[in-house]
């Protein structure tokens, strides 16, 4: 949610790191953004949990790639 809210407001993701136990919006807006963003019309629950669960674990993948460190690829592969 933290990702998707940020990327909707177009902050700059590159240097963004999710932080867990930190509460942003409500649960109304959370689920708004999931609608928004998973990319079927009407999902189904399942299929919103199978799509959170997803990009959580491409998330914990990107952060933890060196690849995708800002501080690591600097300017030569930004918005990677």
């Amino acid at each position: 949610f933290q990702y998707l809210r940020r990327y909707d407001q177009q902050h700059n993701l590159d240097t963004f790191y999710y932080k867990e136990h930190s509460v942003e919006g409500s649960q109304a807006e959370c689920l708004q953004q999931f609608l928004l963003h998973c990319g079927i019309t009407d999902p189904s629950w399942s299929e919103l949990r199978n799509f959170t669960w997803f990009l959580n674990v491409q998330l914990k993948d990107c952060e933890a790639s060196v690849f995708c460190n800002p501080e690591f690829v600097q300017d030569t592969l930004q918005g990677f």
